[in-house]
């Protein structure tokens, strides 16, 4: 298992082939490697979990409020 923090996509950055996006943390925006989710598409307002800068897999917001609750 490994330690994850949800993000919100705010936009898939030009110049970087698609693979680095601008991500909402608790408010702080940051760059995050999306490369590793080829086989998902990801754009604007989807939620990721992020491991060490990388984006781990894809979750939706739903998902998120029912690990908050458990």
């Amino acid at each position: 298992m490994c330690l994850g923090i949800p993000g919100r996509v705010v936009e898939v950055l030009d110049g970087y082939h698609g693979q680095i996006a601008l991500v909402d943390v608790s408010g702080e925006s940051r760059k995050v490697y999306i490369g590793m989710l080829e086989d998902e598409s990801i754009a604007s307002g989807d939620w990721v979990i992020i491991h060490m800068g990388f984006a781990v897999e894809k979750t939706d917001e739903a998902e998120l409020q029912t690990e908050d609750e458990e």
